[in-house]
């Protein structure tokens, strides 16, 4: 039986990595390799997230478990019909390079507490529990490496399923009782990470998500955050560490995630700590309103909302993680590839003033946001917001950099120059009588002497 064992090499680098004291991770620094991870990581800008997992066969979304009265113990049986024939790494792939996104975090263990990979710390997974009987996350990873696709990995924090995780506040209903040895539990976790940062290559970044489910309470949970974090740095010394908690990032965390929002603006009201000025921003937003696969969520953005919201991310210093959720049977919705092939054919177009570019010059404006690289700035305009900003034609750019600007123009019209009058504090620029309306972004070139 290979449940719940850990072999003694697993054992001697929890050992080690336990080594490491709470007051080193309260002395974190980033390591060369860290340092160079982020930077590659704010060029990116934009990556694809994907929910999958035995909870798809009930197309209710990835906590189908936790909302429909289930107990855990009927809910793992689905694992017995788990068999996605359609699954092809190679296809996914593709799909997302075409949508011009730079980097995929996949969720190789939900709250439900399967796991998407190969485990030998558990018998509740897709080689063992599934007649599918291939391990998704090794294929993918295989894939990602072909393509030179970074991967990164999500990993729940929660389990509603196992009888030594800690009881939080959701996942009441799933007939487990109250944890009675959860050492045990954190030896499992460090055991799985263990497992996904020494078996499938290069990971670009371990996603933990669920420290919220203790967060209320008057006495929240310790996740021993002090033995996880040097564990996965010792492993993978170039590995980030994100964490969707929603508050202050924690010393050892690599980037900073904020879920359903851009950062600053916590509409969804989930996010109660302020916006990191060192640390690679990233936001994860959903296509419709679902994570995991639900049936009856059509209620997909617009090819043009999305494209603005990757922009407006962009425009605030930060990447934009898009979400879709795959079918039971391996696919990705069609409407998801519709919208993906969208963004990428604009992005092919417009790129240049994405990827690889900062927003720290200008705040977000009534009428759009900002981007720059080198000795040049983008104003993406949006021009529903411009038409009520602008007074007399123009816009004003908060810009007091102190470089001179030597030419205003539309992207990619370089002969067609825009009148600007360059002040102390900022520019007035005139756009263009004819300047489009139906499109989602209008953006103007701004080169600097």
């Amino acid at each position: 039986m290979k449940k719940h064992l850990l072999s003694i090499a697993v054992l001697s680098l929890l050992a080690a990595a336990a080594a490491s004291s709470a007051s080193a991770q309260e002395n974190y620094q980033p390591s060369p390799e860290i340092v160079k991870a982020q930077e590659q990581f704010r060029e990116n800008r934009f990556g694809i997230f994907i929910h999958w997992g035995i909870y798809s066969m009930y197309g209710q979304g990835e906590w189908a478990l936790n909302y429909n009265g289930l107990t855990h113990e009927e809910y793992s049986k689905m694992a017995g019909g788990f068999y996605p024939a359609d699954f092809d790494a190679a296809e996914w792939v593709s799909a997302v390079k075409a949508a011009g996104a730079k980097y995929i975090c996949i969720t190789t263990r939900h709250h439900d507490g399967f796991s998407m990979f190969d485990s030998k710390c558990t018998d509740y997974d897709i080689m063992d529990a599934t007649p599918f009987r291939r391990d998704i996350i090794a294929e993918l990873a295989a894939e990602c490496e072909r393509q030179d696709m970074p991967l990164h990995f999500y990993y729940s924090l929660i389990d509603w399923g196992r009888t030594d995780a800690p009881r939080g506040r959701t996942g009441q209903g799933t007939g487990r009782p109250e944890a009675t040895d959860p050492d045990t539990y954190f030896d499992f976790m460090k055991c799985q990470l263990t497992e996904l940062l020494t078996r499938y290559g290069n990971v670009g970044c371990i996603w933990f998500d669920g420290n919220w489910d203790h967060e209320e309470w008057e006495q929240p949970l310790d996740y021993r955050y002090d033995e996880l974090y040097p564990l996965i740095h010792e492993l993978q010394p170039g590995c980030l560490i994100g964490n969707n908690h929603h508050i202050t990032p924690y010393p050892g965390e690599n980037i900073q995630i904020f879920e359903r929002d851009i950062p600053g603006e916590n509409t969804a009201g989930w996010h109660s700590g302020g916006v990191s000025t060192t640390l690679p921003l990233e936001t994860c937003q959903t296509m419709n309103g679902s994570w995991g696969y639900r049936m009856t969520d059509q209620n997909y953005k617009s090819v043009d909302e999305l494209i603005r919201y990757l922009v407006s991310t962009a425009g605030r210093d930060a990447n934009l993680l898009l979400n879709v959720g795959p079918q039971p049977d391996g696919n990705i919705p069609a409407a998801a590839l519709e919208r993906l092939a969208a963004m990428g054919e604009w992005l092919g177009t417009y790129g240049e003033t994405i990827y690889g570019t900062r927003s720290t010059l200008v705040k977000p404006q009534p009428w759009g946001v900002t981007t720059h690289k080198d000795d040049r700035m983008w104003l993406h305009v949006f021009p529903a917001d411009a038409f009520k900003a602008a007074a007399d034609g123009q816009i004003y750019v908060p810009y007091k950099d102190g470089r001179k600007v030597a030419s205003v123009t539309p992207y990619g019209s370089s002969d067609v120059k825009l009148a600007f009058k360059q002040y102390k504090e900022g520019l007035f620029i005139t756009l263009p009588e004819d300047m489009p309306a139906d499109v989602p972004d209008y953006i103007v070139e701004v080169t600097f002497r």
